[in-house]
């Protein structure tokens, strides 16, 4: 027997015993629920809660009787009931380790074009569910992998790509459409194709950045093909908009919050986050690289994978895996090239 949920009404169905397997089937009818399937939450009250911006069941489940019924201006009970529904609907709870490893292999990856570059992330490149940070000093390399990889993404499986589409958050005016030309012919795609299969938005302040994470969530419910999200500099407007110590406990929230949606948004949708992150020169630091990442322990704690880019010798660059869950520290050698990423300069010219 199976269950099916039908506006807010739990009834029981027989088995069809044909067509997709049990897990697909529970997968698409977890990910098919809606909030109008909630007990007591009808179209008029969903509209509240879509103003006060809560459009799905998990920002429901997370929330306590009090807080839903004086948002959604319901009574407790029924507040209650329409939060434990949604809690059975999402299968909130425990899973064994070897169905977390299973569901692990969903997981698609990237590739930045420079094969030692991907050993360093673990073998593939850039993987989804996953934020993936860079921060260096400007010329480091930064947004020459945010292009390669906005690029890389549109390839097959096969040739280390997702076959999907890129949103390419512009914080810094550093999006050169040129740029992805050059690279995308070198990969082997239309230029012209490879620029439509990127979506580019100037973020203008921080609120208008944190906002189109929630747009980028909309259009991948319309059906585009959305596998990486790229955010070009993650801090540039935090960094600007709140000044001196006052004000850091404040940043520091809204850039914590910033993460959870990019991770929410990667984990839900089985997205790669890319973002890059500005630095400083750190001044009590006596011997050794100066070199800071902004925006703290918040920072370094949302990042999945935290990477350390750097000039070396011989106009190449060096990469630094600083922090990953299931890699050891090391570092590895590149270059930017004509192509984009490349493991050795003779295979084009270095780009700027």
């Amino acid at each position: 027997m199976k269950y099916i949920i039908n506006q807010s009404n739990l009834f029981k169905e027989e088995a069809l015993g044909v067509g997709m397997g049990e897990k697909e089937e529970k997968k698409e009818r977890k990910d098919s629920f809606k909030i109008t399937d909630l007990p007591g939450i009808g179209p008029t009250i969903a509209s509240k809660l879509e103003a006060a911006g809560i459009t799905e069941l998990m920002n429901i489940a997370v929330l306590s009787p009090a807080e839903l019924s004086d948002t959604a201006g319901v009574s407790e009970a029924v507040a209650r009931k329409a939060i434990q529904a949604s809690r059975k609907m999402l299968n909130l709870g425990f899973e064994s380790a070897s169905e977390y490893m299973k569901r692990r292999e969903e997981l698609l990856t990237i590739t930045s074009g420079s094969k030692n570059l991907d050993n360093l992330l673990g073998g593939k490149g850039v993987e989804t569910k996953a934020i993936t940070e860079v921060y260096g000093a400007y010329g480091s390399g930064k947004t020459q992998l945010a292009l390669s990889l906005a690029v890389n993404v549109q390839l097959p499986a096969e040739q280390g790509g997702c076959d999907g589409k890129a949103v390419y958050i512009d914080t810094e005016g550093t999006f050169r459409p040129e740029r992805i030309k050059q690279i995308a012919e070198a990969s082997g795609i239309e230029p012209q194709k490879a620029l439509k299969n990127i979506m580019v938005a100037r973020a203008f302040n921080s609120d208008h950045q944190m906002l189109l994470v929630d747009k980028i969530a909309e259009l991948i419910k319309e059906g585009e093909p959305i596998k990486l999200v790229i955010v070009d500099s993650i801090t540039s407007h935090f960094r600007a908009e709140f000044t001196g110590r006052g004000q850091l406990a404040d940043r520091q929230q809204k850039i914590n919050k910033h993460l959870h949606d990019l991770m929410k948004l990667a984990e839900q949708y089985n997205v790669a986050v890319y973002v890059t992150n500005q630095v400083m020169a750190n001044p009590a630091m006596m011997f050794g690289d100066p070199t800071t990442a902004i925006g703290g322990h918040i920072l370094a704690h949302g990042s999945t994978y935290r990477i350390y880019f750097r000039r070396g010798k011989q106009d190449s660059r060096v990469a630094k895996l600083i922090d990953a869950p299931n890699l050891p520290e090391s570092e590895t050698v590149f270059y930017i090239t004509e192509f984009g990423l490349r493991d050795e300069l003779k295979e084009g010219k270095e780009k700027d």
